[in-house]
């Protein structure tokens, strides 16, 4: 049992075989930076100008803070002198707030059939132009059974019903067309 005990102790997780090393997010900041001079902005917002990097790191550690690599692609890099942790997290706050207001488009589904009743016509209409009014794309689909097969027409006919009755608040992204038994016709709303 305590031989088990020892033995645990001394394994060592390891990367699977050839497996890829884990790569850094973020910006590079203190000795990953490794070119030979930066153009520097100190922990006031001053623009030092172009300065060595051993010096631009002492600076840094004399101010208690890190110098991080702003603009690595300028040449020479921008780096900056301020607290490591805050900036991390403040952009991952920035980049949850963005992803808080980002609107995904969803498509939604309307199934009618080519005999409907207008009361039930009426219904779907509601349905579509709600989802509209939510910035849903919607997919209007016309099911075909057995023998209206035959009357493709009547089909089209109601899909070109439904365009013009929701015409000011949307645009028609595919057009009516036929696939097997069903019908199908996808409208955006307007911008």
């Amino acid at each position: 049992m305590k031989n088990r005990k020892n033995l645990q102790e001394q394994t060592t997780i390891r990367r699977p075989h050839r497996a890829q090393a884990p790569k850094k997010h973020g910006p590079r900041a203190n000795k990953e930076i490794s070119v030979s001079e930066v153009q520097l902005i100190d922990a006031e917002g001053e623009n030092r100008g172009v300065t060595n990097i051993d010096e631009a790191m002492s600076l840094a550690a004399d101010a208690g803070l890190d110098l991080v690599e702003i603009s690595p692609n300028n040449k020479p890099p921008i780096c900056k002198i301020l607290d490591l942790g805050k900036y991390k997290y403040e952009a991952q706050k920035k980049a949850a707030e963005k992803r808080k207001r980002q609107k995904t488009q969803d498509v939604k589904e309307i199934k009618m059939r080519p005999n409907i009743d207008t009361h039930d016509y009426d219904v779907k209409m509601r349905a579509v132009r709600k989802f509209l009014g939510e910035g849903d794309k919607v997919k209007v689909t016309l099911r075909f059974r057995g023998r209206e097969m035959a009357h493709q027409n009547l089909g089209m006919e109601l899909l070109e019903k439904v365009r013009d009755d929701i015409a000011e608040i949307s645009k028609v992204e595919a057009e009516p067309k036929l696939e097997g038994r069903q019908m199908m016709m996808v409208v955006s709303p307007a911008k």
